[in-house]
């Protein structure tokens, strides 16, 4: 299989150049170079936000192309237009923010979504801005677009911070803030079962949106945060806090408190989603505590700080803020 990864440097794209490259897939990387891609691809170079960005592109022949783009629509347009005649098939790495808020628990595929379009030339909404997108593979690809609506993602290469950040903090160890309840389940995909299942999307021809995340309850925030104090050998303390008392601190859910959210319209939409299409065609995720225990080797072998994207704010609870909490 020939392969054209858009990025492929970090995060999702990494993970799924370096599946395809262990499947023994010729694997081309089109990116701006800030990034070393793994060894063993071919490297091409542009900025998508450049007009004359995509001269790299012009030739070659791919059997698929993998894109997860999350800045303005009309890149991915312009990318889908110019491989449509040259490549088999386009994924695009969507998210399910693109279901209309509130989503309802149990949502499938078929929800309503929100308005996009494929000519847009900014990304202030997140929401709209990866519609546009979708619909731009759509345009050029049809039915051989496939769209990959991914929910949470965690594990090695993670630059949102979100697991590093539960990680570095439970590996300082003493008393910990866990937003409770300690059975809140969650849902997510490891970026390694996401790009496992894409490949073989590929390989299937499969076509359409698909939500690709874990069943509801993979995990819960118990085993999670439970699962981080293990394999860093810290001699953290869980407290484990209600709801209510961690909302009345003033702490914010997702971005102070990584990963977590109280019961309400957002947990629902967040957390579930019907996910039988991608367990029909063959999604597997596996158990929380690889996905920590990964997760944490990369971040040791790195020196401990996980990359940040620039077009995302930091997360994470001040030690202040915490402290006060508990108290």
């Amino acid at each position: 299989m020939r392969l054209l990864m858009l990025g492929g440097t970090e995060f999702v794209g990494r993970a799924v150049t370096e599946a395809a490259l262990a499947r023994g897939w010729q694997v081309t990387v089109f990116h701006r170079g800030t990034h070393a891609p793994p060894e063993g691809v071919t490297a091409l170079h542009g900025d998508r936000t450049d007009p004359a960005g995509l001269v790299a592109l012009e030739e070659g022949e791919w059997d698929a192309v993998v894109d997860t783009w999350s800045g303005a629509p009309v890149a991915v347009r312009d990318a889908a237009r110019l491989l449509a005649g040259r490549a088999r098939s386009y994924v695009y790495v969507s998210s399910r923010s693109v279901y209309a808020y509130p989503a309802a628990y149990g949502l499938g595929e078929d929800g309503p979504v929100v308005a996009g379009s494929a000519d847009a030339t900014d990304s202030d909404d997140y929401a709209t801005a990866k519609r546009g997108a979708e619909l731009a593979a759509l345009d050029a690809f049809g039915d051989r677009a496939l769209l990959v609506r991914a929910g949470l993602i965690l594990g090695p290469y993670e630059n949102i911070g979100r697991l590093p950040w539960w990680l570095g903090r439970i590996a300082r160890g003493g008393t910990v803030l866990a937003p409770g309840p300690r059975e809140t389940a969650l849902q997510y995909v490891d970026v390694r079962d996401l790009a496992e299942w894409t490949l073989d999307a590929v390989q299937s021809g499969l076509g359409g949106a698909y939500n690709l995340v874990s069943e509801v309850g993979h995990a819960t925030m118990g085993e999670l945060l439970e699962s981080c104090v293990k394999v860093t050998g810290s001699d953290a303390e869980l407290r484990w806090t209600a709801p209510e008392d961690v909302l009345a601190a003033g702490i914010e859910p997702w971005s102070e408190l990584p990963v977590w959210l109280p019961p309400g319209e957002l947990y629902d939409a967040m957390y579930g989603a019907d996910v039988s299409r991608a367990l029909a065609t063959g999604l597997r995720c596996r158990p929380v505590g690889e996905t920590v225990a990964d997760t944490w080797s990369w971040l040791r072998s790195i020196g401990g700080t996980a990359p940040q994207r620039p077009d995302r704010p930091a997360v994470g609870l001040a030690e202040e803020k915490e402290a006060a909490a508990l108290r």
